[in-house]
């Protein structure tokens, strides 16, 4: 219901890369020749105009910026936008000397699909979408021919939530160069009555802001123009660099005379929310905050100064406690205590005390708090008419007591019973962020990550802030039965000062004459019905200012909101409910033209005669190295250091070299006999490599003493139509609908167009396609008379610089590059094999050191290899989890 920020647009304009000199100061000396002012490496940038139309708090974006190539050759130009994390792109396009090239949005695995067609073809071209701390920055390039003009133009859309009491439009002003026809164009409608409107820059001062700044407001609409000429652009009166680089920002509210609107058109509604001067309802809050080991240093101080900052704010009827973990739970008081003055000085001195130590037991620190809030609920300790809040602050993932995160779900959500909700702050980028959002998701709350900068403890206070003052809990809103269908959202647990809740849907009949809306809710001293009746017609025509409103706007605010929420509740959802929502969240982002999490954008762009595939995504939550991000976009293959090698052995054991570390991790699957892996799948070569596992004689039913084996394994490639099935016993070769058997007594090598398999007697299989990818399959035979064991295969890849950036699987997703950093080395539960600490793929494990065998140069002993192992299946270090990599057959 509320974000930090909410960002109208960021515009970053690099007029060329760096590495092409273009990012150098325009006063800097470009050659023999005198080009025009605003001229770089023969590139202008001539306009730059930012559009914003917002009608009902839905914002409707345009990015368009225009430049000349004055080189005598071609140039490469970029386009760099940043716009919120909240926004869905809906169209991009660029349009080169009148021709124009669209984009169009496709599910994200037909867009793929192209993508990779295109990779195959060696004719990729980058357009990215990367993540930050509250944007995604949208990039693409693209050469000009000499002479030549191009226009981008970007255009996304996105519901402006309340925050504080104010709508808030965020620009990061940063065009790199002086640019003639630069302009900030934001066109507000309300039909409530806009009742303030401002803006501001970080960049310029308020005397030379108010010569280039206009902002108007009356009735129902407002306008806010920056147009600041060449001059007013230099950082010095004679300079030729921009002095535009910083924050522009713009806030606004409404009239609120009645606490909800209610507005009708073309057979959809939008209904806001956001009653004023209600008695703060007090609240029970338990801090439950991670003293582990991890939060040394400054992260505790920042903590410890948000805590002290958040007593001084607490009211008199509220309720709190504090309850830190580490390998243990320690609490403040055993039960919760009134903020009286008396005991805020107490707790400050508790909080000045706070040191960090030990393990990280998110379960049981979570359960005290709960079975406090839920004991004090029951005794009848606080207020019949309060509400109850947990805010968990941590920087790890569980490594001691219950420390799956699915099961820690599990006992939370059961615990709070629907009662209260969970707000959950990841600190820093060393967690299962993905965990703490679902866990909050799923008990009524919300997840913020709070990022590592200077400002860590404003964060945490600004996210405090947020939820200090609930004004209603257990807030319904109803509408006539019958009436209506698809309704967003309409039950909410709390209502906020400062914030606004929106719910929107259609009318099942267009004709009807009287809308009628409800909205129920306890306060801090009654209970409360907020009735809202409005006449169609009369709001239909209402809302007829067609200068100020774009279209179907409360069609498309229903369509966003509808997506938004289904992505959420997939997030939670399994089986035929996930495929559910997610099939109507696909449906509704194709058919409105979102970028959302499920489809991409897709642009052909000419570069050198030929068309260009091109592709945007919506990133997920989580850092994002841009530079990175945008070199691999332009990668059609990974070309990894010499000879790492990548291999599955013995119960079955995974083994990972990390050459630039030169060192080892490894990890087991522990699987039910008859499960099939994916191992590798590279969607460009056409390669995959799957394996089935088998169990030990006589079907050991304990998976702790169990061992497995793989037993099978498959190996294809589609474009070749070719594949080998291999066991312990024969190897199958299959082309087409041809198919021959060898036996593991042969010493044969068989090739053809590209494909090379070589059989070593008892020993191994080599497999090779062309020059880049081979695979050794190591045959393992044991006593035929063993009571236990029985024969097994072993799979090595000891080449595979020809797989394309998108080979996934257990070992394929380790074919890119990664890296890990390991601390804390301390003595395991047993003595010889030490445990330490493992940061990898943002996530914070507990690894054990120990040693696997590489049995490629000798079958029977095979040479010792360290490694540190990861527990749990891989947790942590593969993506997502390892039954996401389970199929149903081995082809």
């Amino acid at each position: 219901m509320a974000s930090a920020w909410w960002p109208c647009l960021i515009l970053a304009l690099l007029s060329s890369l760096a590495a092409s000199g273009f990012l150098r100061s325009p006063s800097r000396p470009l050659g023999k020749r005198s080009l025009p002012e605003g001229v770089a490496n023969g590139i202008k940038v001539y306009s730059t105009k930012i559009s914003c139309k917002v009608t009902s708090r839905f914002a409707h974006n345009v990015v368009t910026t225009r430049a000349v190539n004055h080189a005598d050759t071609a140039k490469e130009v970029s386009f760099d936008v940043e716009l919120p994390k909240t926004a869905f792109i809906t169209n991009f396009t660029l349009t080169i000397d009148g021709v124009t090239y669209p984009g169009n949005v496709k599910e994200k695995e037909v867009a793929k699909k192209q993508y990779e067609k295109a990779v195959s073809q060696g004719k990729t071209a980058g357009l990215v979408k990367a993540s930050g701390r509250k944007l995604e920055k949208f990039t693409v390039s693209v050469n000009v021919a000499a002479g030549s003009k191009v226009t981008f133009e970007l255009t996304y859309e996105e519901l402006l939530k309340r925050h504080k009491g104010k709508y808030e439009m965020y620009l990061k002003v940063q065009p790199k160069q002086l640019v003639k026809h630069f302009e900030i164009e934001a066109d507000i409608y309300e039909p409530q009555g806009i009742s303030t409107l401002d803006a501001e820059a970080s960049f310029i001062t308020n005397d030379l802001l108010g010569s280039a700044l206009t902002k108007s407001f009356s009735g129902k609409k407002g306008r806010v123009s920056f147009k600041p000429s060449m001059d007013q652009q230099r950082s010095c009166p004679t300079c030729t660099d921009s002095l535009l680089n910083g924050d522009f920002i713009i806030t606004y509210d409404v009239n609120r005379e009645s606490p909800a609107n209610v507005q009708i058109v073309n057979g959809y509604f939008v209904h806001f929310f956001a009653p004023q001067g209600l008695p703060v309802v007090p609240k029970s809050v338990v801090f439950v905050i991670d003293v582990s080991g991890s939060m040394h240093g400054r992260k505790m101080e920042q903590t410890k100064d948000a805590l002290l900052k958040i007593l001084d704010d607490m009211k008199e009827l509220d309720y709190l406690n504090f309850i830190l973990f580490s390998g243990d739970v320690t609490t403040w008081k055993d039960d919760l205590v009134q903020a009286t003055p008396e005991n805020i000085q107490e707790a400050r001195i508790f909080v000045k005390n706070i040191h960090d130590q030990g393990m990280t037991n998110i379960n049981d620190g979570l359960m005290r708090a709960i079975s406090m809030l839920n004991k004090a609920r029951e005794e009848h300790r606080v207020p019949e008419r309060s509400t109850s809040i947990v805010i968990m602050l941590t920087d790890g993932d569980a490594n001691i007591g219950e420390s799956r995160p699915e099961k820690i779900q599990e006992n939370v959500r059961n615990a709070i019973a629907g009662k209260f909700p969970l707000y959950n702050l990841g600190f820093g980028n060393n967690l299962n962020y993905n965990f703490l959002e679902s866990m909050a998701l799923e008990n009524h709350g919300l997840a913020r990550r709070i990022y590592e900068d200077s400002d860590a403890n404003l964060q945490l206070q600004g996210f405090y802030e947020e939820v200090a003052n609930p004004l209603l809990t257990s807030v319904e809103l109803e509408y006539p039965e019958n009436a209506i269908q698809d309704l967003t959202q309409n039950a909410y647990q709390h209502f906020y000062d400062g914030s606004e809740i929106v719910v929107a849907g259609r009318l099942l009949h267009e004709d009807m004459n009287n809308f009628k809306a409800d909205v129920k809710g306890h306060g801090a001293t009654n209970d409360l019905i907020f009735t809202e009746e409005v006449d169609v017609k009369e709001m239909e025509k209402a809302l007829e200012e067609q200068d100020y409103i774009f279209g179907n706007y409360i069609e498309r605010l229903w369509a966003y909101l509808t997506i938004e929420q289904l992505l959420e509740k997939r997030k939670n959802a399994h089986g035929e409910e996930k495929e559910s929502l997610t099939a109507q969240a696909l449906d509704l982002s194709l058919k409105y033209h979102f970028v959302t999490p499920l489809t991409s954008m897709v642009v052909t762009k000419p570069e050198d005669n030929e068309d260009q595939t091109a592709i945007a995504d919506k990133p997920g939550e989580g850092p994002v190295d841009t530079e990175a991000a945008r070199s691999m976009a332009y990668l059609t293959s990974y070309q990894p250091p010499q000879k790492p090698y990548y291999y599955v052995d013995g119960d079955p054991h995974f083994i990972i070299q990390v050459p630039q570390k030169d060192d080892d991790i490894c990890f087991n699957i522990d699987e039910e006999p008859g499960t099939v892996l994916r191992l590798i799948q590279d969607p460009v070569t056409g390669l995959t490599v799957n394996g089935q596992i088998i169990g030990e004689k006589g079907g050991n039913s304990d998976s702790k003493t169990r061992k497995t084996y793989f037993g099978k394994l498959g190996i294809a490639n589609a474009h070749m139509d070719f594949r080998i099935e291999v066991t312990p016993e024969k190897i199958i070769l299959g082309n087409g609908a041809a198919q021959s058997t060898l036996s593991w007594l042969d010493t044969v090598t068989i090739t053809q167009d590209g494909l090379s398999v070589t059989i070593n007697r008892k020993k191994n299989m080599v497999v090779s396609f062309g020059d880049g990818v081979t695979f050794v399959v190591v045959l393992h035979q044991v006593w035929k008379k063993h009571p236990v064991h029985q024969d097994f295969l072993g799979f090595y890849v000891v080449d595979s610089h020809r797989m394309s950036a998108q080979t996934h699987g257990l070992l394929g997703q380790f074919f890119h590059p990664f890296d890990f950093e390991v601390s804390d080395i301390r003595q395991g539960s047993d003595p010889t094999k030490p445990d330490a600490t493992m940061v990898v793929k943002n996530h914070r494990l507990t690894v054990t050191r120990g040693s696997q065998k590489d049995y490629r140069k000798d079958v029977s002993f095979g040479t010792k290899v360290a490694c540190w192992f990861v527990h749990n299946n891989g947790e942590g270090l593969i993506d997502g989890v390892h039954s996401d990599y389970i199929i149903p057959e081995l082809f």
